[in-house]
């Protein structure tokens, strides 16, 4: 239920506190006064929209805060976002600035507006000209149908419509690749040709790199055996044995030779000629392998010629395939695990299509169970909102549902649910958007709310113009079901009618006063005297006559005896 609202620099309205009672709370003033504001505030607190003209002349923002308590159906969306509970209330708040700016706040969180709504909007429900005509909507009945039905029904609703995705979810994707079957077989042949040219030249990882090399080499060979040669003689000097070129082998020989000899006589000279012979074995085995190298450098036309051939067809699939062969080879992977894909889609259309069938069948199994349960919610309802409507005045009306069989599953079940309403005896049912007048609109609701209160025990209902179109007895009707409402969950109304806010538990006025410059409204709660000077005021200015209190006073008399 709503504990407090507070609101400040709204319209007209500066500063205002109201603490609802647990029951019903009546707000009523004069036209103009200010009274839908207080529907307005309400409506910014459930994720209404917000506009500046609401933040009042000269000042730079508005806030509306609520505080609430019995909170087990959001206490799941609070913790996910860390909402702050305080001695088992929420607060939650709504900030707009002259600018336009809007801000909300649950539990001391910011979060977005349409969170914002989604948590209060299990807390409250506002009932104004707007929800007349949501009632009016084949998609609304279907709701109240539902909500009449209880948790068993609205559970086979929540199964069906998560069956009823999934199904089109299935649907989309065999259907998707059924009108792309000819691309996929195009696409499938491509990389088909592909990979069999890549078998055709088997590519080893990294050949084209090592073949790359090894014929920059053969073709280089003369050039390679003169520089040898060069460095070969360097190292071991003259073919024939010339003592007068013995190479830096010979030289570094008989260095070591010497160093040696100086070594016998002077041991300080011991580490020279340690480093002449570690030199002298080096300087032996590059020789060797100098040598070595230029033994092994034969020209090979055949194999360069053969190189050179293959490198043609390395090229021939890295002009196609990538950059490198180790891309060709990554390509190659790749296309594979995709044509694997392709094949698969025909194999994967059958298994959606029994995939599709299961749901199908599933479909008309719960969708069943919902129309019989709908059927029965329908008969329950109708009956008890007839008795209803029959205290409110109309006691010919007739209210039934039609539940019209659909020729496949729709979103919601296998039936088109529709209201069907007459007010007067003979006259055949008929939509009730199109034959109910807007103060036959509003009973209807009425009634229904006091119907399914039971079910919905706690919740917040605020009810704005429930009087349109009404007066006299039916209004004191109205102001009874209001306060049978109330036995189940807070109600707040904002009304015209002395006869309804009688009933009420808490009854508070809203008034304006002017400077001549900025109006002002405030809101005060009535009590005793003060609320029956309110009650003969809305029954026709008699607020200060003798006949006036004492017909305000027989009529909290009767809300009494209720």
């Amino acid at each position: 239920m709503l504990v407090e609202l507070r609101i400040s620099n709204l319209g007209v309205i500066a500063e205002a506190t109201i603490e609802p009672t647990a029951g019903m709370t009546a707000i009523t003033g004069e036209t103009g006064a200010g009274k839908t504001m207080l529907v307005s505030s309400l409506s910014l607190l459930l994720g209404g929209r917000a506009d500046s003209s609401m933040v009042r002349r000269g000042s730079d923002r508005m806030i509306i805060e609520g505080r609430f308590n019995d909170l087990s159906l959001v206490t799941d969306t609070l913790e996910a976002i860390g909402a702050e509970i305080e001695a088992d209330e929420l607060l939650v708040a709504r900030q707009l600035s002259e600018r336009g700016r809007s801000r909300a706040f649950i539990g001391g969180v910011q979060a977005p507006i349409s969170k914002l709504a989604e948590v209060t909007s299990e807390l409250a429900t506002i009932h104004g000209q707007s929800e007349q005509i949501r009632l009016g909507d084949p998609d609304r009945q279907r709701e109240v149908l539902d909500h009449a039905g209880g948790p068993e029904l609205l559970d086979l609703v929540n199964q069906y419509r998560r069956a009823y995705r999934h199904r089109d979810q299935l649907r989309a994707e065999c259907d998707d690749l059924v009108h792309h079957a000819q691309e996929r077989a195009r696409e499938a042949d491509l990389l088909q040709f592909g990979l069999d040219e890549i078998v055709a030249v088997n590519p080893q990882p990294g050949e084209d790199t090592a073949l790359g090399l090894e014929a920059s080499r053969l073709q280089a060979i003369d050039d390679l055996r003169m520089l040898a040669e060069h460095a070969n003689h360097a190292l071991s000097g003259s073919s024939e044995g010339d003592p007068d070129d013995p190479g830096a082998v010979g030289m570094i020989g008989i260095a070591r030779r010497q160093l040696t000899d100086i070594a016998r006589l002077d041991e300080q000279a011991a580490e020279l000629a340690g480093t002449a012979r570690i030199l002298a074995g080096q300087m032996n085995e590059l020789a060797a392998d100098v040598a070595s190298y230029l033994a092994d450098l034969d020209a090979d036309p055949l194999r360069l010629e053969a190189i050179t051939a293959r490198r043609a067809q390395l090229k021939g699939l890295t002009r196609k395939y990538g950059s490198t062969i180790d891309d060709v080879l990554a390509w190659a992977q790749d296309a594979t695990a995709r044509l694997d894909g392709l094949s698969q889609g025909d194999q994967r259309v059958e298994e959606l299509e029994g995939l599709i069938a299961e749901l199908e069948s599933k479909l008309f199994e719960i969708g069943g169970q919902i129309t019989v349960l709908r059927g029965a919610a329908a008969a329950r309802l109708a009956a008890a909102v007839q008795e209803e409507l029959a205290a409110l005045a109309m006691p010919h009306a007739r209210l039934g549902f039609k539940l019209q069989p659909l020729r496949k599953p729709g979103p919601d079940g296998l039936e088109h649910v529709q209201l069907l309403f007459s007010a007067n005896a003979g006259a055949v049912p008929g939509p009730l958007a199109k034959v109910a007048s807007g103060g036959e609109l509003s009973r209807v609701r009425l009634a229904l709310e006091v119907v399914l209160a039971a079910a919905d025990p706690g919740h917040v209902f605020v009810f704005d113009e429930v009087d349109a179109g009404i007066g006299g007895t039916i209004a004191i009707e109205v102001g009874r079901r209001l306060a049978r409402l109330a036995e189940y969950s807070q109600v707040i109304v904002v009304t015209h009618l002395a006869q309804v806010a009688a009933f009420a538990s808490a009854h508070f006025v809203v008034s304006k006063s002017s400077d001549g410059q900025v109006t002002t409204s405030d809101l005060r709660q009535v009590t005793g005297p003060d609320r029956e000077v309110e009650l003969a005021r809305m029954m026709g200015g008699l607020d200060d006559s003798t006949s006036g209190l004492a017909h305000a006073r027989d009529l909290l008399e009767l809300a009494r005896r209720r």
